[in-house]
């Protein structure tokens, strides 16, 4: 998790509410791990954005762990602890619902954030925000051709002085269609960021995805720490 400008790291730790896994025991950032939310019938559901009301289970794993935790029935159990019941209807396919929540939630934010013109698409207008050193972020479409990501990660590395890095936009885990789709834009390939809050948004979303399904998460494809004025 990037600290923000002027704070120390420990007073941003102290800041971030703190969840335990209840998979691992670990204690991080809500802002790092999924929530799981109880319905009134029992039913165990994905609560990505965090809010759905009434008490919640936050987990931290990527999904073949999750998948291997319910296999086992240790997210049963572990799910029974957090919710103080046993009446539990913990759906067969609860880590495909995960993984859809979480790339409809990064979609959303794109989309948002696309709206709140904070985010360029077209790859003319994004080489030259990169070149003239107003780009904070690079995305590209999982089915981008290399020849054009490479031409704007190079003019991206020119504009942010650092040519000669192994720096480059984030591949995202999604196509240029659903790009299209979650933009309502045509042909969505390349999305380059111009504003820096925007990004940590995106980021934050993206990262959170990208680690439940085993990319991980990424250094490269945001701008390094700036003031934020």
């Amino acid at each position: 998790m990037r600290k923000l400008p002027n704070e120390t790291p420990s007073n941003s730790l102290e800041r971030a509410p703190h969840r335990k896994c209840i998979l691992t025991g670990e204690s991080l950032p809500q802002d790092e791990l999924v929530r799981l939310a109880l319905g009134p019938d029992g039913q165990i559901a994905p609560d990505v954005r965090a809010k759905a009301p009434g008490r919640g289970a936050w987990f931290s794993v990527d999904r073949n762990t999750f998948e291997a935790a319910q296999d086992k029935g240790s997210l049963k159990g572990a799910l029974s602890r957090a919710f103080k019941t046993g009446k539990l209807d913990i759906p067969d396919d609860l880590a495909q619902q995960v993984e859809n929540a979480l790339q409809r939630a990064t979609l959303d934010r794109l989309g948002l954030e696309a709206r709140g013109g904070m985010l360029l698409t077209g790859s003319e207008k994004i080489e030259t925000a990169a070149r003239q050193g107003d780009l904070d972020m690079l995305l590209h479409a999982s089915d981008a051709g290399r020849d054009g990501s490479a031409k704007l990660d190079q003019a991206w590395r020119i504009g942010s002085d650092r040519e000669g890095q192994d720096v480059r936009g984030q591949i995202l885990p999604v196509d240029r269609q659903a790009l299209s789709v979650a933009l309502g834009r045509q042909n969505v390939v390349h999305i380059g960021i111009t504003d820096h809050r925007a990004s940590k948004r995106i980021s934050h979303m993206l990262d959170r995805w990208r680690h439940f399904i085993g990319a991980g998460k990424a250094d490269d494809g945001c701008k390094a720490e700036k003031k934020v004025a």
